[in-house]
């Protein structure tokens, strides 16, 4: 049996002493709902939460009489407390709080409690056992029930694939409005995080993915606001700005944050239960490597026989490797060097290189062989091909192992 270790034994809270968790609302002009809504939380955590908890109102510079009723609902309620700003923001609000709380665990969910609370207590039970360093709420993930128009689900899925695609993390919704963390990670992360509105959400998930963070998502049951003040399409246009932002931080090295700690790679509990990978990883790398690349050259090869009907031999090579070769590189990261999810420039770039050198090289085989016969046979052509074939999966199986799969990312200054 396998278990993956802890990121640190202080990840956990103390045997003997309650979690502490600080529930974040961020609030602007919420005049008519708020009394209700918090009235709501309350209860639901008086009655099933069994942690130790506050509530903390923030209101976001409000114009209306929204100050006033977080005021009054801090005077009837012990455990309720009231965070005034001068300036608009849901990140805003939530740096401001995470960065003052003085909790285990933060969290923060939307005003109008669009998701179910009965999530609440799967979202922060990982974070205080220790197994996960974030938790979000997914209204993507399988199991979630959601009921929100044709408009916002169109834009949320599209925006979430986006995010997926081009960054290449694992988690499917990165705007639900039900977020939390544990504190001593989230805190020095916030510094990092440029955004104050609401690609602050993103951004901060982007970042913990990055720097080898767990995310945990679960499943929420989620029901549309329609007095939501989100302007959704504005919205997204800034996300597609902060998207590109993030990416040139990643690439420049900015996106590393020192002082979080580092998770290890997973280890058998039993000492009989090793896989082959881990006792005899080259040998298990090798095999695997040859079984999926046996199966990439029969269908580069197939590929290519049946583009040759239409195209020359260089563009027919060249499609058949593009599709093959990115089938492969998959196949290896999951199951050859068990490579977890990373972001495009982290894996793609190096892999595009060894992509280039292959295909010159198979491509480079063809044209010699056409410099000297002129108009060679078919199984001639597909003789070379094989040979070269041969001698490029040899070059690239140790260009993955020792580049694009067998680097580790860089450890944030301050780790153990």
């Amino acid at each position: 049996m396998n278990s993956a270790t802890t990121a640190d034994e202080d990840a956990r809270v103390p045997a003997g002493r309650t979690a502490t968790v600080e529930i974040v609302v961020p609030v602007y002009n919420e005049e008519r709902a708020l009394a209700g809504c918090i009235t709501v939380l309350h209860d639901y955590l008086e009655r099933f939460f069994p942690f130790a908890w506050t509530i903390t109102v923030v209101d976001n510079a409000s114009t209306d009489g929204t100050g006033a009723v977080a005021a009054d609902l801090a005077g009837r309620f012990p455990n309720v407390r009231l965070l005034r700003l001068d300036r608009k923001g849901r990140g805003l609000a939530l740096r401001t709080a995470w960065t003052r709380s003085r909790a285990d665990v933060v969290a923060y969910m939307d005003v109008d409690l669009s998701t179910g609370l009965d999530a609440l207590l799967p979202l922060v039970a990982p974070l205080v056992n220790g197994h996960s360093d974030l938790a979000i709420g997914s209204r993507l993930a399988r199991g979630a029930r959601t009921v929100r128009g044709p408009r916002r689900e169109i834009v949320s899925r599209c925006y979430n694939a986006l995010v997926r695609r081009t960054h290449g993390v694992g988690f499917s919704d990165a705007q639900c409005g039900f977020k939390a963390a544990r504190t001593a990670v989230v805190r020095p992360m916030l510094d990092r995080v440029e955004d104050d509105s609401w690609f602050f959400d993103t951004e901060l998930l982007l970042l913990a993915d990055h720097n080898g963070l767990r995310v945990h998502e679960i499943p929420v049951d989620w029901v549309e606001d329609v007095d939501s003040r989100v302007q959704v399409v504005r919205t997204a246009l800034d996300d597609l700005r902060g998207l590109v932002r993030v990416a040139r931080a990643k690439a420049s090295g900015t996106a590393r944050v020192p002082g979080l700690p580092r998770r290890p790679g997973p280890r058998a509990i039993h000492p009989d239960a090793v896989l082959a990978r881990d006792g005899g990883g080259l040998l298990w790398q090798v095999l695997s490597f040859c079984a999926i690349g046996v199966l990439s050259t029969l269908a580069h090869l197939g590929l290519y026989a049946l583009l040759r009907i239409w195209l020359p031999v260089p563009a027919a090579n060249l499609v058949a490797l593009t599709i093959t070769t990115v089938l492969n590189t998959e196949a290896n990261r999951r199951f050859t060097f068990a490579a977890p999810r990373t972001s495009t420039v982290g894996v793609h770039l190096p892999g595009l290189v060894v992509f280039g050198l292959y295909y010159a090289l198979t491509s480079g085989a063809l044209m010699t062989l056409h410099a000297l016969v002129e108009d060679p046979p078919r199984p001639a052509e597909l003789a070379v091909l094989v040979g070269s074939c041969v001698v490029g999966t040899v070059g690239r199986f140790l260009l993955l192992r020792g580049w694009v799969f067998g680097r580790n990312p860089p450890a944030p200054s301050g780790e153990r």
